[in-house]
């Protein structure tokens, strides 16, 4: 009877210790959601960035995508960013679609404009570029390669 009584505090103090473990990696990771004002940006192509992505101005965080939709009009991915309050974008700013490496995941990285007007909520950067396909960029690397050279006699 004293063993189960045993392995049950132990197993408890395990259980406390893995919920500790849990709760201080994710507040040291910056996982969550990023709450602050809405902008929108349009891409040809978000392959690999969802919801919950960063978005990164300078390596810092400083939003996150809170949405994903179609603009069944012209055939676009609109993503809804949610940034921090005290970060202020001017209205030529850019946004890209970056990698963390070469199997990384995909974030979002902001160029900072030089324009002295600052973008308000529910205003759409316009300045995109969408993800680049790595499979692609090596299938036209190949092509050109296979078909470029003169055949020597």
């Amino acid at each position: 009877m004293s063993g189960n009584l045993v392995e049950t505090l132990v197993g408890a103090v395990v259980l406390l210790v893995a919920g500790f473990f849990l709760y201080f990696s994710y507040d040291k990771a910056d996982a969550g959601t990023v709450s602050g004002y809405a902008l929108i940006a349009k891409f040809d192509k978000v392959d690999g960035v969802k919801v919950g992505s960063d978005v990164m101005l300078a390596g810092i965080k400083v939003g996150t995508v809170t949405d994903q939709t179609l603009d069944s009009e012209e055939y676009l991915a609109v993503l809804t960013l949610s940034f921090l309050t005290s970060v202020k974008l001017p209205d030529d700013s850019a946004i890209k679609i970056a990698s963390d490496g070469l199997l990384g995941g995909k974030y979002l990285s902001v160029d900072p404009g030089g324009s002295e007007d600052y973008l308000e909520p529910g205003d759409e950067i316009r300045f995109t570029q969408g993800a680049v396909d790595l499979t692609e960029l090596i299938g036209k690397a190949i092509y050109n390669t296979g078909s470029g050279g003169a055949k020597a006699e």
